[in-house]
């Protein structure tokens, strides 16, 4: 696994630029059981970053329809939803090394063939790697809220972004999004409203209840428990 989620890029003086970012890239320390899965299930389960388009039938070896989720974190949702839709197929992006290692053991453990996974920058994986309206779903749980006003530009879920993922679905695709700061919801609900080639599923265009197909995690619960709420945010591709 190439241990670089951001490819660098320069001014015209060889100066690199400085992006704005929705992550900081936090490395923890690998357990020989992540260790392990990244040595050994890596070569046929990760896909590498690559500055062009890639074929997703090849690369899933079937023309099942492709669901992308963003940030997966330690993976337990992301292979539930691949072991429960076999005829599906998920790509899965994360920039930290240990989560990527801890999605590919349980993946491995679940015995789970219908998972891809990537470490690097979603935005610019969705730029460079995924072919236009080749998506079935885009998912982006829980996302970091950068609830700090000065730090509300690194939220990911702005409108270039959401443009982006629009060029990426097919037409009826979804961009399925959850929170569980109700003023991120707030400002999703506000970007995703603009964007004319989107219709919220939501009957009173707001929210809606969590579906079947995403996973109750084990930090919702908790959540749930101390009074949290949480908002889903579901955006249909009709144009």
């Amino acid at each position: 696994m190439i241990d670089n989620v951001i490819s660098p890029e320069f001014d015209e003086n060889g100066r690199p630029l400085r992006k704005v970012r929705s992550f900081v890239r936090r490395q923890g320390r690998l357990t020989k059981g992540q260790q392990h899965a990244l040595d050994t299930y890596w070569p046929t389960v990760g896909v590498e970053f690559t500055p062009q388009p890639i074929n997703l039938a090849e690369t899933f070896g079937n023309e099942g329809p492709v669901v992308l989720e963003i940030g997966f974190g330690m993976g337990a949702s992301l292979v539930a939803m691949a072991k429960s839709h076999p005829h599906q197929n998920f790509l899965g992006i994360e920039v930290h090394s240990p989560g990527v290692g801890a999605c590919l053991a349980s993946a491995h453990e679940a015995g789970v063939n219908n998972l891809r996974v990537m470490c690097h920058d979603a935005v610019e994986v969705l730029e460079k790697m995924i072919p236009d309206n080749s998506l079935r779903l885009v998912q982006l749980f829980f996302p970091d809220p950068w609830h700090k006003a000065r730090h509300n530009k690194r939220r990911i879920v702005q409108i270039p972004f959401a443009e982006l993922v629009l060029s990426k679905l097919k037409l009826g695709g979804v961009f399925h999004m959850a929170t569980d700061w109700q003023a991120y919801a707030e400002h999703m609900l506000m970007v995703m409203s603009t964007i004319g080639g989107y219709r919220n599923q939501s009957a009173t265009q707001t929210y809606m209840p969590r579906p079947d197909s995403r996973p109750l995690t084990k930090f919702e619960q908790r959540g749930q428990r101390l009074g949290h709420g949480v908002w889903d945010l579901m955006f249909e591709r009709v144009k």
